[in-house]
């Protein structure tokens, strides 16, 4: 008999108390139009006449939805996106002739990011990304995921299990708002390759053995691909249960706090290959803005067995090093330097049950430059279980109204109120709880290739089980959202509104 195939799930979208498939939020409004009316109507019918119309016109912008943004959220991005391109917000140069240190200029979300360089207590030094403006810290751990391909199901589902357990951990660390998975795919440049050659080469072969072999490594980038995979955790300094009195402090707070994440990443089915560097995060900044230079920046932090490091660090942290000379944000798309690129942000998790190797069709190599980026914001423990028991009573309140206007539930509300039930049940089990999230960019350098590059990803995505939405207005921020600095959307929009 066939072993049967497990599947996971549980993903759900917040919904609060909202009615009729609504947020909690277009409730509210909703409710306090009706109440304007109907204390209208009450002083003086006339008065529905100036009321009315304004409150019709609200509430419609309120309910109705474009490409799966609410109206009024599309309304106010496009209105902010205007004033934007009003005030030359949206382009980017870098300056050649300065008077003044520029050594941390980046464009859009990254410009209070400084990356910075730390003792990780073994006589090394790991990269650091500090935001200024937050105080947030964030440090990124170079993995390698073991493959499913020959392990057997037991062995998956013991990694799934363990990786559950990780991130429910981060719950009862006070210092993690948030850790991101980066899976960063790419056309091989060919320069390791190509480098590692040329120095074996025998200058006393043959010519026709010599032009073969030049040839072979020619070619090769085109069948092979270069994949880089990505945790970065997110501190917060002021969250620690301990006064930290200087900025060294909350330094060697985080090194502390992140040396236990890392190792307990092995039981998760991946190696831990160690902490990037300053100059890594350097590089792959470097990169992401001009793909062009992919094979110089691969060369730089290629292995040096003369110093045992990286061969030559010094050139990717020098002023203006990782920073794009120009980049220019337009409403579909993002430019700069050597590239354009296109960002999306997930709308809707798997509806249904999936099995382990449901994101591979999506995080597989193609033939053009992609991250794909998976955050996860955890609830503290002591909140995660109030939340829950909201979320369930929100799901009994909208049956028990239901009910009373004798309305039938729909296959989509009994599943989600089951999913809210369920969720609060592994809770109290021992599970975390969190937020995740989703932003995938991909990046060409040639803008005739971008059409087919879109239709790439998204088909991948369908085959991945998720819907994707183009960020419209937002490309250069989603397009920071995929580097190793410590930047997350949700985070920003909410410090955008506070």
């Amino acid at each position: 008999m066939a072993d049967q195939i497990r599947l996971y799930g549980g993903w759900r979208l917040p919904r609060g108390i909202g009615l009729w498939g609504m947020t909690g939020t277009q409730t509210a409004v909703l409710l306090a139009l009706l109440v304007v009316v109907l204390i209208t109507s009450a002083v003086d019918v006339r008065g529905l006449l100036y009321v009315g119309p304004v409150a019709l016109v609200v509430a419609l912008a309120t309910v109705a939805r474009w490409r799966g943004e609410p109206l009024l959220e599309a309304i106010g991005t496009a209105v902010r996106w205007r004033r934007g391109v009003a005030g030359g917000q949206t382009a980017y140069t870098s300056e050649l002739v300065t008077l003044h240190d520029r050594h941390h200029d980046l464009p859009g979300l990254l410009a209070p990011v400084v990356i910075l360089s730390a003792e990780d207590g073994d006589g090394g030094h790991y990269g650091l990304a500090w935001h200024r403006r937050s105080g947030h810290l964030t440090a990124t751990l170079r993995v390698a995921a073991a493959s499913t391909a020959l392990a057997d199901g037991d062995q998956v589902d013991g990694w799934v299990s363990q990786w559950g357990a990780w991130l429910a951990h981060l719950g009862h660390a006070p210092m993690v708002r948030w850790t991101t998975v980066t899976v960063d795919t790419a056309p091989d440049p060919g320069s390791t390759l190509e480098d590692y050659v040329t120095a074996r080469l025998d200058p006393n072969a043959p010519r026709a053995a010599t032009d073969l072999v030049r040839e072979l490594v020619a070619v090769s980038p085109a069948a092979s691909a270069a994949v880089e995979t990505r945790v970065s955790v997110t501190f917060d300094p002021s969250r620690s249960p301990e006064q930290l009195a200087t900025f060294g402090d909350a330094v060697a707070e985080v090194g502390r706090t992140l040396a236990g994440l890392q190792h307990s990443l092995g039981s998760c089915g991946l190696t831990v290959l160690g902490r990037a560097s300053a100059a890594r995060l350097a590089g792959i900044v470097r990169v992401a803005h001009d793909p062009a230079a992919r094979g110089e920046v691969a060369r730089a932090l290629a292995y040096s067995p003369t110093t045992g490091g990286e061969a030559d660090p010094g050139a990717l942290l020098e002023p203006g090093a990782a920073a794009p000379l120009a980049a220019r944000e337009r409403r579909e798309r993002y430019e700069h330097d050597s590239g354009t690129s296109t960002s999306w942000v997930w709308t809707h998790p798997p509806r249904q049950a999936v099995t382990s190797e449901v994101l591979v069709p999506l995080l597989a190599p193609s033939r053009w430059p992609k991250r794909v980026s998976l955050s996860y914001e955890p609830y503290p423990a002591a909140q995660a279980a109030a939340h829950l028991e909201r979320e369930v009573a929100a799901a009994d309140f909208r049956q028990a109204v239901r009910q009373r206007q004798q309305r039938p539930e729909t296959a989509t509300d009994a599943a989600d109120r089951a999913r809210a039930t369920q969720a609060a049940a592994e809770e109290a089990q021992g599970a975390g709880l969190g937020l995740y999230s989703v932003v995938i960019t991909t990046t060409v350098t040639d803008p005739d290739d971008l059409p087919c590059a879109v239709a790439d990803v998204e088909q991948r995505a369908g085959a991945s089980k998720i819907r994707l939405r183009p960020a419209y207005w937002s490309q250069a921020a989603a397009h920071a959202a995929t580097l190793p600095l410590g930047i997350y959307l949700p985070d920003a929009a909410r410090r955008r509104t506070t």
